[in-house]
């Protein structure tokens, strides 16, 4: 008698290791991916509500060059930039139209910032763009699970 078992016989012999591999193997693989996923949603999240923080503090900027609540409107004005770099910055990191919106904030604010105080038509473009972006980050997350 041969002391050589078969393909078979070893499979039969080690069932219960190889199932319990096979189950490890899976569990790693899950878990990586839970963590990866969870990972990619707090990151969302976080910057989802900076930008949401910026674009109201933004609207208050526009509020005050437009309805004159500073003395000192270059002030508003340079903050406004700031603002409006920031939430273009950390847009490129987030998901779905959020960048493409942020950059679009950021080409109006550029071109109708400075007559802000003086024209209802940029405070509309402005503000256009404020809601756009807003509508994107509400989108981003929602779509989080």
């Amino acid at each position: 008698m041969s002391s050589r078992l078969t393909i078979t016989e070893q499979f039969q012999r080690n069932t219960v290791a190889l199932i319990s591999l096979a189950i490890a193997v899976t569990s790693l693989g899950y878990n990586t991916w839970r963590n990866e996923a969870s990972e990619h949603n707090r990151n969302q999240r976080v910057i989802s509500i900076e930008i949401l923080l910026m674009l109201s503090e933004l609207q208050q900027v526009i509020l005050d060059r437009r309805y004159g609540k500073e003395e000192d409107g270059k002030s508003s004005l340079r903050r406004g930039w700031v603002i409006a770099l920031t939430i273009r910055d950390i847009s490129m990191i987030a998901t779905g139209a959020l960048p493409d919106s942020a950059d679009r904030l950021f080409e109006v604010w550029q071109r109708d910032s400075g007559s802000l105080g003086s024209s209802d038509d940029a405070k509309n473009r402005i503000e256009s763009a404020l809601e756009e972006i807003r509508r994107d980050t509400h989108d981003v997350l929602r779509s989080l699970d």
